[in-house]
């Protein structure tokens, strides 16, 4: 006979569905508790018995050992079955229903006896106890069998003690009313099953419903799946819970939005302050792919509602994007303005020519010298005025853009910036995104307006205060301005008036002013310009070191 194949042996274990390991727990954990309850009852039930069986033979002794001729006859007759303590002893037992009713005298020789045979006979137990005037209650073995006994001293009309009585309860009546009483005490146990096993079912069934029918060992690989995932993927997760806190924050939200693990169970307000973020987030704000800047990075959120009243929100990092975007914008507009400068460069070599063929040549070096002389004067302008070569390499940058734009970018002359900036880096991205925007507005009016006055954005770089540490920046244009209404909203993430750019979304630049303002504990607002258009006003109170101590001719 061929063994059975692997595929047909019986498996023997727990099912793996979970709604049948949660019923047969709870239904095996009802049944333990239903016999542990029966047999709780049962023990002390027992003993209960015993001692009413004992009791009541004790008073049935008491009863008899009361009645003064039995102590009488005892003492005037001999031991016999016709006798009157026999007698007396019958009559007792047939009207208590007593197993048996022995009358001793002090030698512990029966006058009465169920049996007839024992009359006259020493009793089979010891009545010392009895005899020496003590009450007995036990449950002990004679002639008759087991049997719950009551023993009582005999006393005569003097108060001696001249016998004893031994009254018997059959033990196989304290046993049957024992017994009598394990059916309706199954009932019972049995009733408390049924409703510990339809609870149980009940319970089962719902958790048969949030758990999918999953097994055990199938949830625990997807909660440590959730886990690896969780943690191991390059996008932010922040799970929020009905009323607004954080229930989850993977490592990468914690790295974007800088937060740690002692975030988790506070409310976003809490954790991440008032701002666009926050509102991003809590869904205050709505919408796919919502810009939010978070210290320097800029993030893409996204918030999906979950049925329990909280939500998901996935963060990704867009920093560098913006920084490469931005670098694409500069060098497009680069392109365009060496383009057009290729142009004009073309233009005035051809005029050169021209004045050379027709031997004009005191006129060509005039013109040579003016279109070399120009892009000399503005450098040296704003190299004399912003000392930070990185600030002035920018502005120069920007006014050859501006220039090739039709836009005239000056510097005021009240320009003074000396070489000690604290962030100089991000002093650069400010007057950068302020003087992009300026230019973008000057040039818009221009193109929509054919009769609107000269494009121009003034720049002006000063230090203020006391100890001359305090750099205020003003970037003005003869652009459109900016309405009353909104030069709030102009500073908030993802806020624009202009078409987004070909890698992506605007509305980013005044953020980060505002923020890389705020960080150096300075502030950035916006106004109406003298004669039109917009003046944005950054003042940094530590945007300067302190001034370096000039050496003295005694130290040089």
């Amino acid at each position: 006979m061929s063994p059975t194949p692997p595929a047909r042996r019986l498996r023997l274990g727990l099912p793996r569905r979970v709604f049948s390991q949660v019923l047969l727990m709870q239904v095996a954990i009802a049944a333990g508790v239903a016999v542990l309850a029966t047999g709780l009852f049962l023990a002390p039930l027992s003993d209960q018995l015993d001692d009413q069986a004992m009791r009541r033979a004790l008073a049935i002794a008491q009863t008899t050992a009361a009645q003064p001729r039995i102590a009488a006859d005892l003492t005037s007759t001999r031991p016999s079955v016709d006798g009157p303590v026999q007698a007396a002893a019958e009559r007792i037992r047939n009207a208590s229903g007593a197993e048996y009713v022995v009358i001793m005298n002090k030698q512990g020789v029966r006058w009465s006896h169920t049996d007839s045979d024992e009359v006259g006979k020493v009793v089979s137990t010891d009545p010392s106890d009895a005899l020496a005037g003590r009450d007995v209650m036990e449950i002990d073995n004679g002639t008759l069998g087991r049997s719950a006994r009551g023993k009582v001293p005999l006393r005569d009309a003097g108060g001696e003690t001249v016998g004893a009585v031994s009254v018997g309860i059959e033990y196989d009546s304290v046993r049957a009313r024992l017994i009598h009483t394990i059916p309706s005490l199954f009932a019972y146990a049995g009733g408390a099953l049924a409703v510990g096993a339809l609870a149980a079912y009940l319970i089962s069934r719902r958790v048969h419903r949030q758990t999918r029918d999953l097994a055990f060992s199938d949830i625990s690989a997807l909660l440590a799946e959730r886990e690896a995932m969780l943690h191991g993927i390059r996008e932010g997760v922040v799970a929020l819970g009905r009323g607004g806190r954080i229930r989850l924050l993977n490592d990468e939200a914690q790295r974007l939005l800088g937060l740690g693990t002692e975030a988790i169970g506070q409310p976003l307000e809490a954790a991440l302050g008032e701002g666009r973020t926050t509102d991003v987030l809590s869904g205050r704000v709505t919408g796919t792919d919502l810009l939010t800047v978070r210290g320097q990075r800029v993030l893409v959120a996204n918030r999906m509602p979950t049925d329990d009243g909280g939500a998901v929100a996935t963060l990704r990092d867009r920093t560098e994007l913006e920084q490469l975007g931005r670098e694409l914008d500069s060098t497009r507009g680069l392109i365009d303005a060496l383009r057009a400068q290729d142009h004009e460069h073309a233009n005035r070599m051809h005029t050169l020519l021209g004045l050379l063929e027709l031997e004009m040549y005191e006129e060509a070096a005039e013109f040579v010298g003016e279109v070399a002389g120009a892009h000399r004067v503005t450098a040296e302008q704003i190299t004399e005025k912003v000392h930070d070569p990185l600030l002035s390499a920018l502005l120069v940058g920007k006014a050859t853009v501006a220039a090739e734009r039709g836009v005239t970018l000056a510097v005021s002359e009240d320009t003074v910036l000396p070489d000690r900036l604290v962030d100089p880096g991000g002093l650069v991205t400010i007057v950068g995104n302020l003087v992009d925007n300026a230019l973008d507005a000057a040039v818009g009016l221009r193109a929509a307006d054919a009769g609107a006055r000269h494009a121009r954005v003034e720049v002006a770089l000063r230090t203020e205060g006391l100890l001359g540490r305090t750099v205020v920046l003003r970037v003005r244009d003869t652009g459109p301005g900016v309405p009353a209404d909104q030069r709030e909203s102009v500073f908030t993430e993802g806020w624009s008036t202009k078409e987004p750019p070909a890698h992506g979304q605007r509305g980013i630049g005044l953020a980060l002013v505002r923020r890389l303002a705020e960080r150096q504990g300075g502030s950035v607002r916006v106004a109406s310009a003298p004669g039109g258009g917009a003046e944005f006003t950054v003042v940094l109170p530590e945007g300067l070191t302190e001034p370096r101590p000039v050496a003295s001719e005694e130290t040089r």
